[in-house]
């Protein structure tokens, strides 16, 4: 484990209630791996299992945690991504609240000022939600 969820503020922008993401498990140039616990009462539940939008924010903030660290690394400040597009997605399963889901990132491209990465949650070998995304990075 690289970042662990008390430190994870360290890595990426969002603020409780906000937070998907416990640990930062796993990070190289190409790719990032977290976890995320869903925990009763969070702000982006649908009845008892993480919703749509929460989903998609949580491969959002897997991929700035791995920004985050690798600017960590090199001891200089992450720049401000915004997500500009999200396609491909598919949601194939919610998890539920107590359920933990491992997100794997991979960078497919990365022009200037913008990467795209693809984004895959799963809970063990149950599929949760995949996408494409087009961050664009604030230099």
């Amino acid at each position: 484990m690289l970042v662990a969820k008390e430190n994870i503020d360290s890595v990426i922008p969002q603020r409780p209630p906000m937070v998907l993401i416990d640990n930062l498990l796993d990070q190289n140039t190409e790719m990032s791996k977290t976890n995320f616990t869903v925990p009763e009462g969070h702000v982006l539940l649908d009845g008892d299992e993480l919703s749509e939008a929460g989903l998609i924010e949580n491969i959002a903030q897997s991929a700035a945690a791995g920004v985050g660290y690798e600017y960590a690394v090199k001891q200089e400040p992450a720049p401000v991504g915004f997500i500009g597009a999200v396609s491909k997605l598919v949601v194939s399963n919610r998890p539920k609240i107590g359920e933990c889901i491992e997100t794997l990132i991979t960078v497919t491209h990365q022009l200037t000022g913008i990467t795209v990465i693809q984004g895959v949650s799963k809970s063990g070998d149950r599929e949760m939600a995949r996408c494409e995304m087009k961050i664009f990075l604030q230099p």
